[in-house]
C-alpha cells in the first residue's frame, strides 16, 4: 500500500474507519475479527499484523489472540464475540446471506444489528485485503520486532498517519 499511495490511501482510510473509528465493537475485537479472517484465508502478513494490533488492545494479549486463532470455540472470549467470529467465518467462506442460525446465536448472545453489520463488513473487507496482499506476493517482514513496532504505531497513530 505504501508503494501505491493513490490506492493505498483510500485502503488505509477504510481500515481506519472499520477498525478504529468509534463503532459498536471495541477496536481490539475488530482487530481480532480481521486477524481471524486473515488466518482463515492463510494470509500470514495480515494475520500476524492484526493479531499484534488486537493483542495490544485486548486484556488477554498475545495468548488470547493465539487461542482464538487456534480454536475460537475453546478460547476464553465472550459468547457474543465467539458468535461474531462465527459470522465472520461464514462471510469469509462464501458470498451469501449469513445463516439464520449464526444471526440468532449472535443476537441471543447480546450482539445487536450494528455489531453484526460491522462484523460482516470487516470480514468482507479483509477477504479483499487478504487477496490484495496474497496475490501481489507481499514479502513477510524479516525483523523479529516488526509486528510489535507496527502495533504500537497503529494503536497510537492509526492507519492513515503514514499517508
Amino acid at each position: 500500500m505504501a508503494d501505491r499511495p493513490d490506492t493505498g490511501a483510500p485502503l488505509s482510510q477504510l481500515a481506519e474507519t472499520l477498525l478504529r473509528a468509534p463503532r459498536s465493537l471495541p477496536p481490539g475485537e475488530r482487530e481480532l475479527i480481521a486477524a481471524y479472517v486473515s488466518e482463515l484465508n492463510r494470509t500470514p502478513f495480515c494475520s500476524r499484523s492484526h493479531s499484534a494490533f488486537a493483542a495490544a488492545q485486548l486484556a488477554g494479549g498475545p495468548g488470547l489472540v493465539a487461542a482464538v486463532l487456534a480454536d475460537p470455540d475453546r478460547a476464553d472470549i465472550t459468547p457474543r464475540l465467539r458468535a461474531l467470529l462465527r459470522i465472520a467465518a461464514e462471510v469469509r467462506e462464501q458470498a451469501r446471506p449469513v445463516s439464520d442460525h449464526a444471526l440468532t446465536t449472535a443476537r441471543n448472545e447480546g450482539a445487536g444489528d450494528d455489531e453484526i453489520h460491522d462484523t460482516v463488513l470487516i470480514a468482507a473487507a479483509f477477504c479483499m485485503y487478504n487477496r490484495y496482499v496474497n496475490c501481489l506476493a507481499t514479502t513477510l517482514p524479516t525483523r523479529p520486532d516488526y509486528y510489535d513496532v507496527a502495533a504500537r504505531l497503529i494503536v497510537s497513530c492509526g492507519y492513515t498517519a503514514q499517508h
